[in-house]
């Protein structure tokens, strides 16, 4: 092989770093965002849980103030009671006590219940407030380790950026371009190796990064010239094991 496919190769090997490092720090970066978001539904969960604490409560609030106006309204009847003059209106006033009593029973009981109700959500309102600090805990852990973590990665970006640019350097400027749209293309991966079939001639060719078949004219030219060969089907440029060609 010569110089070009030789740079090529060398600017190969850096770009697949580069893409891995690349990789590893974005993966850092959304381990931070997943992580507050995973925060954030807990908080709006249990600020639901909140809300229907605060409307349960109200109503239980309602309720005992109907209790007591229902109470104050008993007394009055009571007092009605003790002044009745005939046995119609005694009866008539002793009906609606009887009457308003029920209906106490029936909202003291649903008032119970719902206080219950606030006493279970404030249960799963605390069970959030302790979830939510046990998250925020390890949102402040991955922050540590991602910042190590990238600050790391990103001297190794400075050091691999350093011998790309060497590398590309040696390179003509339109094989360069190529280079760099297929690298983008297919993830740092702008190369792939002619795989070579058979013990013997006839020969038969296949493109190692989309695996379909090529010319020998591809094979031949790359054993002879230092020229850049593109894969008729996917357009990543070729090159040949000098073990193998």
């Amino acid at each position: 092989m010569g110089p070009v496919i030789t740079a090529l190769e060398e600017l190969q090997a850096i770009e697949r770093d580069l893409f891995q490092i690349r990789r590893r720090k974005t993966a850092r970066t959304r381990a931070v965002t997943a992580q507050k978001a995973r925060i954030e539904k807990h908080r709006l969960e249990r600020d639901s849980l909140q809300q229907a604490a605060v409307e349960r409560r109200k109503k239980a609030d309602d309720l005992e103030l109907t209790l007591r106006q229902n109470e104050e309204h008993i007394d009055k009847l009571r007092q009605a009671l003790n002044a009745a003059k005939t046995n119609k209106e005694y009866a008539a006033l002793l009906t609606q006590i009887n009457t308003q009593k029920a209906d106490n029973a029936k909202h003291e009981e649903q008032a119970l219940k719902i206080l219950a109700e606030v006493d279970g959500l404030k249960t799963q309102i605390a069970e959030g407030d302790a979830l939510i600090r046990q998250e925020e805990a390890k949102l402040e852990e991955i922050h540590a380790n991602s910042a190590e973590e990238i600050r790391k990665l990103d001297a190794m970006l400075a050091d691999l950026q350093a011998k790309r640019a060497a590398a590309a350097a040696a390179l003509p400027d339109t094989v360069l371009i190529l280079f760099e749209r297929l690298s983008q293309q297919y993830d740092g991966e702008a190369l792939a190796k002619v795989e070579i079939s058979g013990r013997k001639p006839p020969y038969t060719y296949t493109c190692g990064g989309c695996f379909m078949s090529l010319n020998a004219e591809h094979a031949n030219a790359l054993r002879t010239r230092d020229e850049v060969r593109q894969c008729d089907n996917c357009q990543r440029i070729l090159y040949i094991d000098p073990s193998e060609g």
